[in-house]
């Protein structure tokens, strides 16, 4: 059964929204938007101008989330988030964070003003991505009571601090213990696109993520001879990169075998890095993500070993310096069992799936029942200005959200909970 023609009305005006904060952007020629840069203040108005003739009280608090609550039946009952991020990779897309706030402003006006036996809060988080300051979540971290004084001294390439930055955008650092997230809060639920292949292949246009995989990052350092290019014989070289380059293969290869393994090369560095040189070190990132940590770090132990093996026999050394080591987070099983039957209930068939990034549901899962509806990308094209959605995928999700708001409104468990506040 195809979506109703109020939701594609509806999934059109999502897209357009979309559309248009992306041309709030620090860039004037592409969608660049970081932690309160100017362009996040145009964001903010925009979205109030769309929430405030719904009722909804609208407040950015001191960490630069928006926060948008539409009140239940009892103004006392607990309430239900729905966000993502409004901040972008340099040179984005329109739909990576935005879709999913921009979706929540669509649901709240598709209930017409009825009153749910919960609130509902629109979250717009002022950063996910990490680009200004180099550490991400700063925003759903406040939500969590994780934005301390030593992510706040830390600094942009400017020598901006994340206080001077609060504090330029006319907020006050002192008052971000008030963003924290009372005892009221019945759950989180995240609208994202997929950025990636998966619903595609599978040709389905929603997906429940059940967990956000956990992730490995290390640097490696391969340790050689540098020397002339034309006068060293290929059988008396210590090449660093050639030892470099057979790792990478193994990483490929330990990858595919491992089910729902990936591993990723990012970045190689030969040093001299002169075409007449051989290269006396190279410097590699690696990037190990699985669901199940057990499975990841045995990944990384195997990795680890073949590169000293691989060392060793090419007369190379090798170090290793671990920079993250990011458990996996689950997903709230009942809410996850919800968004199932909620994806139900549109006729499409639901599918669990994990996801690859890392997003704030992972940050906000540490404190209230989190998880994610993913919606299809085509193409697995995102961070990138020709990321898309298909309109009926998005008049799907709203359909799907509609349907897990009545759930969510019947469910036994949070009616004890909402009788409880």
């Amino acid at each position: 059964m195809p979506p109703s023609e109020e939701s594609r009305v509806r999934a059109k005006t999502v897209i357009d929204r979309c559309r248009k904060l992306a041309g709030f952007s620090e860039r004037p020629d592409s969608t660049s938007r970081t932690f309160l840069s100017p362009p996040m203040r145009d964001c903010h108005q925009e979205i109030g101008e769309w929430l405030e003739p719904l009722g909804v009280e609208v407040r950015i608090d001191a960490a630069g989330n928006l926060r948008g609550f539409y009140p239940g039946s009892d103004r006392a009952a607990p309430r239900l988030l729905v966000g993502s991020h409004l901040d972008t990779v340099p040179d984005a897309g329109a739909f990576d964070g935005a879709l999913g706030v921009v979706l929540g402003v669509a649901l709240l006006e598709s209930l017409e003003g009825v009153r749910l036996p919960f609130g509902i809060e629109i979250i717009g988080f002022s950063e996910e991505e990490g680009v200004r300051f180099g550490t991400p979540f700063i925003g759903s971290r406040a939500l969590v009571g994780r934005l301390d004084e030593d992510l706040l001294r830390h600094e942009d390439a400017h020598g901006t601090s994340v206080r001077a930055a609060i504090e330029g955008f006319g907020l006050k650092p002192a008052e971000i213990p008030a963003a924290r997230l009372k005892g009221d809060v019945l759950g989180y639920v995240e609208f994202h696109i997929e950025q990636g292949p998966v619903l595609e292949e599978l040709g389905l246009a929603l997906g429940a993520v059940e967990a956000v995989a956990g992730q490995s990052k290390l640097e490696f350092a391969f340790l050689g001879r540098a020397n002339h290019a034309g006068t060293t014989p290929m059988h008396l070289r210590r090449d660093s990169l050639a030892g470099a380059a057979e790792w990478i293969s193994v990483v490929e290869r330990e990858g595919k075998s491992v089910p729902g393994l990936v591993a990723t090369v990012g970045t190689v560095e030969p040093k001299p890095g002169v075409a007449n040189v051989i290269a006396g070190e190279t410097r590699l990132t690696l990037d190990v993500r699985h669901r199940v940590d057990d499975v990841r770090t045995r990944a990384v132990d195997a990795l680890v070993r073949l590169a000293q093996e691989i060392a060793t026999r090419r007369g190379l050394t090798v170090t290793e310096r671990t920079l993250l080591s990011q458990p996996s987070v689950p997903m709230d099983r009942g809410m996850v069992e919800q968004i199932e039957e909620a994806i139900r209930r549109t006729g499409l068939k639901p599918h669990r799936m994990v996801s690859g990034a890392g997003h704030d549901a992972m940050i906000l899962a540490e404190k209230v029942p989190s998880a994610m509806i993913f919606l299809r990308t085509p193409g697995g094209l995102s961070h990138n200005p020709e990321e898309t959605v298909r309109m009926e995928d998005v008049a799907r999700a709203l359909e799907a959200g509609s349907h897990l708001l009545s759930l969510l409104a019947r469910s036994p468990a949070l009616e004890r909970r909402v009788k409880r506040a």
